[in-house]
């Protein structure tokens, strides 16, 4: 079993929820309240700061320039493509700049000290650790509603094409295969801390979508 599999695997309940949870169902059948769509954008675009952090400490501590490039790559698209996605939703939902910018619910808040803590581990097996949750589950709820249905609006239709298709599946599969790597190289120590990161991030990606879906 590859070591991501695993890892998946010890997620378990916490995993299935946050990959086929309703919030993401309603979205791609485009009956989400706005609303909700709307507190959860606001929410989500608190990570781009963190994740842009983290993701390019991860760059750092790639073995080799090979390692790198991928990420490197999709950092561009993080702060090209994705970040004007937000812009430009903010902008056809009519969110002003307080209500683009709320206080941080407890799961927002809980991930980016989360992604703050791997960065600043200097380690890249535990950077890994949340980038992988992170991409995985939205791969993971994203593929099976991909193409989104010709109706929906741009601000349902692109964010779940901006997490399937080829483009982000290499994505996936590229952090997936650098923890694979990385993990054969722990000690069972450093496994355990592998294991408990993954965890605590599947935890508050699962808690992230409850709080979205009740908001």
């Amino acid at each position: 079993m590859r070591p991501t599999d695993h890892l998946r695997q010890l997620a378990g309940d916490d995993w299935i929820a946050a990959t086929t949870h309703p919030f993401c169902t309603e979205l791609a059948e485009g009956t989400l309240p706005l609303n909700k769509m709307r507190w959860y954008l606001a929410q989500d675009y608190q990570f781009i700061d963190g994740f842009v952090r983290l993701l390019a400490s991860a760059i750092a501590k790639a073995p080799t320039l090979a390692d790198s490039v991928p990420g490197a790559q999709f950092l561009a698209v993080v702060t090209g493509p994705e970040n004007t996605y937000f812009l430009r939703a903010f902008e056809a939902l009519d969110m002003d700049a307080a209500a683009q910018t709320p206080p941080p619910a407890a799961p927002t808040a809980g991930f980016i000290a989360l992604m703050t803590e791997a960065a600043e581990s200097g380690r890249y097996e535990l950077m890994l650790a949340v980038l992988v949750v992170a991409e995985w589950v939205y791969l993971s709820w994203a593929s099976p509603v991909n193409p989104p249905k010709p109706e929906l609006p741009f601000y349902f239709a692109e964010w779940i094409t901006l997490h399937a298709g080829d483009g982000f599946e290499g994505v996936v599969a590229y952090l997936r295969d650098q923890l694979d790597k990385t993990w054969e190289g722990l000690d069972s120590a450093a496994q355990g801390e592998v294991e408990t990161l993954f965890l605590r991030a599947t935890k508050l990606e699962r808690a992230f979508w409850d709080a979205a879906h009740t908001a």
